[in-house]
């Protein structure tokens, strides 16, 4: 009985997302509000720098600077 009532509940939270996703409205991008001004857009390197290399080297440092300044005892 509980593999029915978790299938129920799965069916019933997949159709209600594809009903949710479905019946949205799209979100107009291209139509500009008074006052867009939009810039220019990005290169893929300064992309890949800003999404990709940059979090990994904030990462890599927050990490580094917790490894140096551990005050626990080593075992």
């Amino acid at each position: 009985m509980d593999k029915k009532n978790a299938l129920r509940t799965g069916a019933v939270a997949a159709g209600t997302t594809l009903m949710m996703l479905l019946m949205s409205s799209p979100a107009l991008a291209l139509t500009r509000d008074d006052g867009d001004d939009p810039g220019t857009g990005l290169s893929v390197a300064e992309t890949l720098g800003l999404y990709v290399a940059a979090p990994i080297v904030l990462f890599a440092v927050i990490a580094g600077l917790v490894m140096v300044l551990d005050k626990s005892k080593k075992v």
